[in-house]
């Protein structure tokens, strides 16, 4: 169970995905971001040892806002192999030093999210400890997804992100979530935020495709 501390962070979340969400080549902007923490939901590591949160910045610096997704996993030492993949350092006012990366890279996001489509684990709430995250749904037509091990192909592209698993299905990140699944999705999962107007905006976090081609 994910126990959410009402601390500090230096420098915050935010602040971290400010100077990385520029880097990427699925960002639309054209300068520095102005991000607002807008959603997503978390996922409990089995051995309570990474922090695993799905979280939705809204970046309102252009003409329209516009929703990324950012997965992130928190350590309390770097991973092994994963500098690419450093998002940023934080001090926590509690747990101490935390290595925040973009959880793609990560092992234990990987199988906690396969085990989501597959309705073998239970989405969290963001910001409460022990609460259930209903707005969350996943479906999936595949059984047994097998999370890779050792390097893997992490792969961005103007939309999102793709990770081939070892049966061949491929996994999508959309880091700008939309509305509805891409057609051949033999997976999905979605979630909502709060959209800059007030009202509560809903989308696909993540699709399964039995290849690339598919996509």
């Amino acid at each position: 169970m994910s126990i959410i501390h009402r601390t500090t962070l230096k420098p915050t979340k935010l602040e971290l995905l400010t100077t990385w969400l520029p880097t990427r080549p699925w960002y639309v902007g054209t300068g520095t971001p102005e991000l607002t923490k807008a959603g997503g939901f978390r996922l409990d590591d089995p051995e309570g040892e990474v922090g695993i949160e799905f979280m939705v910045a809204v970046d309102s610096a252009g003409p329209e806002p516009v929703a990324y997704l950012a997965p992130l996993t928190y350590r309390a030492a770097p991973l092994p192999g994963a500098d690419h993949a450093l998002v940023g350092t934080m001090e926590h006012g509690v747990l101490g030093a935390r290595w925040a990366y973009d959880g793609i890279h990560d092992p234990v996001l990987r199988t906690e999210l396969l085990a989501l489509f597959e309705g073998r684990t239970q989405a969290q709430a963001q910001s409460l400890s022990d609460t259930p995250d209903h707005e969350v749904t996943h479906s999936c037509t595949v059984t047994g997804l097998p999370s890779p091990e050792g390097p893997v192909e992490v792969t961005d592209d103007q939309d999102g992100t793709e990770l081939p698993l070892p049966d061949g299905t491929v996994l999508r990140l959309h880091r700008r979530p939309p509305a509805t699944a891409p057609e051949g999705a033999v997976g999905q999962v979605s979630g909502a935020w709060d959209a800059p107007d007030g009202t509560r905006a809903r989308a696909v976090f993540a699709t399964l495709h039995n290849s690339r081609s598919a996509d």
